[in-house]
């Protein structure tokens, strides 16, 4: 197995950005997180040099130029690292290349009703029936006339060729004139309203509050009341992770980023499709954007009155393209019946624990420790292995000078994770870390003691595993609503592995009764951490815990061997592909190549990297797959 885009982290991960607690917008670690199912994401947990606001990919689906990221990879996890040591399927494992080209990795969201999302319509909806929508009726008898009101509501929706209408006051009165502006304004809103004399006549003229640039661009500042506030539509992006098509879609459109809400982000190398809702945008300006933007489509479109959040999707469904597999026949049926009826150790995938010589969980276990001047030396100092040319100069300054001005100097883009921190130091000084470290996004602080928690979690299930099996034993522990029971004996007997959690880290959390739980107590001791004190006397450090599943099973798994002659030919029929009524592929009988493609859905929280190694029985590492692979570099 092999990622044929080895120069970044690979992104096989299930893309839900709500995944777990890092990438919360609130502050879930004090709100008793009991379950991780909605919890984790499986996003990349590499900031280091990661930029925050991403160029445009070039759209290469090749290997690196250079030797640069095999040398990096020397220096790098593999997965018994991070506690991954354990399978539980009993079929001969086979080797295969995942993600040749980005086209064999293709998810789609599961909404929070069970539906899969799928884009198969590029049509816009018709308008709703603009009407002026009267909020409330005025105090008092009504004083506008028939037409005044036809010729205000005309005024209202933009349909009249005038930038005004005029109201003569027939009884002037100052008390006559205030009931018209009120009557107006009340029943007509977005009009305002003006006193006029002509002709020594009295006249109420009532005019757009946005002016002449409401009349050239009526759309951006109506919108009417009977029309959901949010325009709802699937996304389909091939190769681009989500925020990187948001912000284009955002530059496009010319609205800030935060005004797109999604459920989950998706991984970049990959065709993707989910759910995004706007604020006040039409269908129409976005339907626009299909004839601009590469890789990108819109369709689907609705208007609906509420935003989507982080995690309201049930999961995601996977169609998966594994080339070159060397396993026969019966091997493949044998896994992937395993898969179906079995299920994989759910455990956090390679991606969680970045991809350079200084893993994240070291950053979270330093963070955890109150150790600040680690916390800087670790993501600052040189490392080994291969990185791009201006960070291993910002490094070998910092090493120098301790200069955080003189390091920033080497850093063409600031808004790394290097770079905020040394900007950080920069305006508070090397005495402050705790406020320099403030300056890197929440999500990212946090992605680091995450880490930590998932390598104790890994570690403490495959403990679990190798010594009790696929069988519950007394002191397991399962969820009984969002708490946590330990099982008795005679409980045990009446539940299955897929019942079974255990717990991350925290201080509301429980832990296994049996001598698999007093391993949690061991291996925060033999790093410096006191089980019985998680709270950090920096609230966003303090870890409630989580409960996880230890092992899932997949629905809907369905799997094929298909032969094939050119690798550069898709394997995959796409949503566009669909819409454009391009043809399925057709698999030969016979062929040079053979491959498995395999279709499961998994609900959020999960890996599907996992899946696939539980498949396959080989190491999901870059490290391995780099040496596996060695021709990607060649």
């Amino acid at each position: 197995m092999a990622d044929s885009e080895p120069a970044a982290a690979p992104e096989f991960q299930v893309g839900e950005k709500r995944g777990f607690p890092e990438d919360d917008t609130e502050d879930t670690l004090s709100k008793r997180p009991k379950v991780d199912d909605d919890h984790e994401n499986g996003h990349p947990a590499q900031p280091e040099a990661e930029e925050t606001e991403k160029a445009e990919d070039d759209g290469n689906d090749g290997p690196p130029e250079d030797g640069g990221f095999a040398e990096m990879m020397k220096h790098g996890l593999i997965e018994v690292d991070v506690g991954i040591t354990k399978y539980i399927s009993e079929h001969e494992g086979f080797s295969g290349i995942l993600k040749e080209r980005y086209s064999d990795f293709v998810v789609h969201e599961i909404n929070k009703e069970g539906k899969i999302v799928n884009l198969d319509n590029l049509s816009i909806p018709p308008d709703v029936e603009e009407t002026p929508e009267v909020s409330e009726q005025p105090d008092g008898p009504d004083v506008l006339t028939e037409e005044q009101k036809t010729q205000l509501g005309a005024l209202q929706l933009f349909k009249n060729k005038e930038e005004n209408v005029s109201i003569e006051v027939l009884e002037d009165s100052k008390e006559k004139r205030t009931q018209i502006h009120k009557s107006i304004k009340t029943q007509f809103p977005g009009l305002e309203t003006k006193t006029e004399d002509k002709d020594g006549h009295k006249f109420i003229v009532a005019y757009h509050a946005g002016g002449k640039k409401a009349l050239a661009a009526p759309r951006k500042h109506f919108w009417p009341k009977n029309r959901g506030s949010f325009c709802h539509f699937v996304l389909y992006k091939e190769n681009k992770d989500t925020m990187d098509a948001i912000n284009l879609l955002s530059k496009f459109i010319r609205l800030k980023p935060n005004l797109f809400s999604y459920m989950g982000t998706k991984d970049k190398r990959a065709i993707t499709v989910q759910e995004i809702a706007v604020l006040k945008v039409t269908a129409e300006r976005l339907g626009h954007l299909n004839k601009c933007l590469m890789n990108l489509k819109l369709g689907n479109f609705s208007y609906k009155n509420h935003p989507l959040k982080l995690g309201e999707l049930q999961g995601n469904h996977f169609t998966i393209v594994l080339r070159n597999i060397t396993g026969s026949d019966d091997q493949v049926n044998q896994a992937m019946t395993s898969l179906r009826e079995t299920g994989f150790i759910n455990y956090y995938g390679m991606q969680r624990f970045g991809t350079t010589a200084v893993p994240t969980f070291k950053v979270g276990k330093a963070i955890l420790k109150n150790d600040w001047n680690e916390v800087v030396d670790l993501i600052l100092m040189p490392r080994p292995g291969a990185e791009k040319e201006f960070l291993v100069r910002c490094r070998e300054e910092w090493a120098k000078s301790r200069d955080p001005e003189a390091a920033l100097k080497k850093l063409p883009n600031k808004r790394c994770v290097e770079g905020q921190l040394l900007r950080g130091l920069s305006m508070f000084g090397k005495k402050n870390i705790v406020q320099a470290f403030g300056l890197i996004p929440r999500n990212n602080r946090l992605m680091y003691i995450h880490s930590y928690q998932s390598v104790l979690w890994n570690t403490m299930v495959s403990r679990r595993i190798d010594a009790f099996g696929l069988k519950p034993v007394e002191g397991d522990l399962v969820l009984r609503g969002t708490a946590a029971h330990v099982l008795s004996a005679e409980e045990a007997a009446t539940h299955s592995i897929h019942d079974i959690v255990m717990p991350l880290p925290g201080f509301d959390v429980i832990y296994p009764t049996h001598h698999v739980g007093s391993g949690y107590r061991e291996m925060l001791e033999a790093d410096g951490l006191d089980i019985d004190n998680m709270r950090h006397k920096i609230k966003d450090y303090s870890l409630a815990g989580a409960y996880r599943r230890v092992v899932i099973r997949p629905s809907k798994v369905s799997w094929e061997v298909i032969q094939y002659d050119d690798p550069r030919v898709s394997l995959v029929h796409t949503d566009v592909e669909k819409l454009e009524n391009k043809a399925a592929p057709v698999f030969k009988t016979e062929g040079k190549y053979r491959a498995l493609r395999m279709e499961f859905s998994l609900p959020s929280s999960t890996y599907a990297t996992m899946a696939i190694r539980e498949v396959l029985k080989l190491d999901t590492s870059i490290k391995k797959q780099t040496q596996l692979n060695t021709t990607w570099f060649n």
